[in-house]
């Protein structure tokens, strides 16, 4: 988490890009055989190569169990055809790992593999013209009857989405400290800015309700890290309540982070929507954050489940 919160203070976009390929590359490390791990790793010798985790569908969104992209046995191979939204790097990737439906509707009858990016019948659309993030490409990847062998399936058939929900709670941890990056930068920035600016003959600074912001957002920041702290150590001890606390995490980070970019814009006044000071490139890229990796309406939706199971149902601790 340290790691991404150091690299989204020189580029926020960045950072969260790196943070889908370490999301990818564990999960080819924790489900993939010898074989699919060697093939991956072969391909290391490019500093350009990068994973992508295609999920998201059009007119599925957040729904995630509710993939349409199918995967067709064929004797010996699989036959992948369907289209993916909003996917951060696609035409860029070496290796994609695509959910698709092996089975029975619902979550149970999806299964995941592995395409490498230059496989046939595997195309993209047109790159997204997006409001931040301007340092990735964002396109649909299209699976036109795309074929890959069965040994390309990653873990056991009808436990991809199992898959990728368990390498999201890392992953919304990674855009949570990614937003916390970027947040204290601009943080940073505004406490430069208020000492440098003068009005009414004295420093901002000066001003007790200048005061009372750079408190507030100093405040936000440190309660949103150590909420990102406490997710990374509920998934390094497998807690049983390991999703809802990445959840509230990734919820109360991306929310704070965005508020407290856009709070410094405020304190720069004029300045903080010029592009020379690099403010407003930060909130426009820090706003994504409570969108992608789950919307933040669906981390509620985790949250409240989770608090409103019938008592004995599911083991939950404190996590206090």
């Amino acid at each position: 988490m340290a790691i991404f919160e150091e690299l989204a203070k020189g580029d926020p976009a960045v950072a969260a890009y790196i943070s889908i390929h370490n999301m990818v590359v564990w999960m080819i490390d924790s489900y993939g055989d010898d074989a699919q791990r060697a093939v991956v790793a072969a391909a290391d010798g490019d500093a350009g190569v990068r994973r992508l985790l295609p999920l998201t569908e059009p007119g599925v969104g957040s729904d995630a169990a509710n993939v349409a992209t199918s995967a067709v046995r064929d004797g010996d191979d699989y036959v992948l055809t369907g289209v993916k939204q909003f996917i951060s790097g696609a035409g860029e990737a070496a290796v994609y790992v695509v959910m698709a439906r092996t089975g029975e509707p619902g979550a149970r009858g999806i299964s995941a593999f592995l395409v490498p990016g230059d496989a046939e019948a595997l195309s993209f659309g047109a790159p997204e013209k997006k409001m931040g993030w301007h340092a990735q490409p964002t396109r649909q990847v299209i699976f036109d009857g795309v074929r890959v062998p069965a040994s390309a399936m990653l873990g056991d058939e009808g436990r991809g989405f199992a898959i990728a929900m368990s390498a999201l709670n890392g992953g919304r941890l990674n855009i949570a400290a990614c937003s916390l990056g970027g947040a204290q930068w601009a943080l940073d920035r505004a406490v430069q800015y208020v000492h440098e600016r003068m009005a009414f003959g004295e420093p901002l600074a000066e001003k007790q309700s200048i005061l009372f912001a750079i408190a507030d957002m100093r405040t936000d920041l440190h309660a949103a890290r150590l909420m990102v702290r406490d997710g990374a150590q509920a998934v390094d001890e497998k807690a049983p309540d390991a999703t809802m606390r990445c959840a509230m995490a990734k919820r109360f980070a991306t929310d704070a982070g965005f508020d407290v970019a856009n709070r410094a814009l405020q304190l720069h006044g004029g300045y903080g929507y010029l592009q020379d000071y690099g403010i407003e490139k930060v909130v426009r890229d820090l706003r994504v954050h409570q969108i992608l990796e789950g919307t933040n309406e669906i981390m509620r939706l985790i949250v409240g489940r989770e608090m409103l199971r019938p008592a004995g149902s599911a083991s939950m601790r404190s996590a206090s």
